[in-house]
């Protein structure tokens, strides 16, 4: 079920079986979006160094749940005395040396991503007036039902008037 009203309003016993999600572009996050498209246009290098440092962050979190439950597996499996068991042992070693390699990684991405966000703060105007100026143009319909603008044809608009002027 779904409906263009912003607010929408239904009986509990509809609302007991439907879960609500909003849609609704906020200015906010219009402009987030914006600045990212910016990024990306204006500074290519930026918007890789971010999707990379992101996708690093994912496969060392995938790489610490997998260590995790391999430790717990093997404590699970342990019989007897756990000092005994060297294997174990060694396993506890290497978790814990790869782990620290990781969180040190880590840190150093959380410097290089501050770093990124401090330069995209930059195009942060244009992202905000980029914003503005859709949600203006959201209200024009109330002149004329012929003035409906969508989102994606905005964002098109926006790249194509980056491009000219970077050109």
């Amino acid at each position: 079920m779904h409906t263009k009203l912003s607010n929408p309003h239904y009986p509990p016993e509809i609302q007991a079986e439907c879960t609500l999600i909003n849609f609704t572009v906020t200015e906010a996050g219009l402009e987030d979006q914006l600045l990212s498209i910016v990024v990306e246009l204006e500074r290519p290098d930026l918007a890789a160094q971010k999707k990379e440092l992101v996708q690093q962050q994912n496969e060392f979190k995938i790489k610490l749940g997998e260590l995790e439950a391999d430790l717990l597996k093997k404590l699970a499996e342990s019989k007897g005395d756990i000092l005994d068991d060297i294997e174990l042992i060694e396993s506890l070693e290497f978790s814990k040396k790869l782990s620290i390699e990781i969180n040190e990684k880590v840190e150093k991405a959380k410097i290089t991503e501050e770093v990124i966000n401090i330069a995209s703060e930059h195009y942060r105007p244009a992202a905000s007036r980029g914003a503005l100026v859709f949600f203006l143009l959201n209200e024009l319909y109330k002149i004329h039902s012929f003035y409906k603008f969508s989102l994606d044809s905005f964002i098109i608009v926006v790249k194509r008037a980056i491009k000219l002027v970077a050109d």
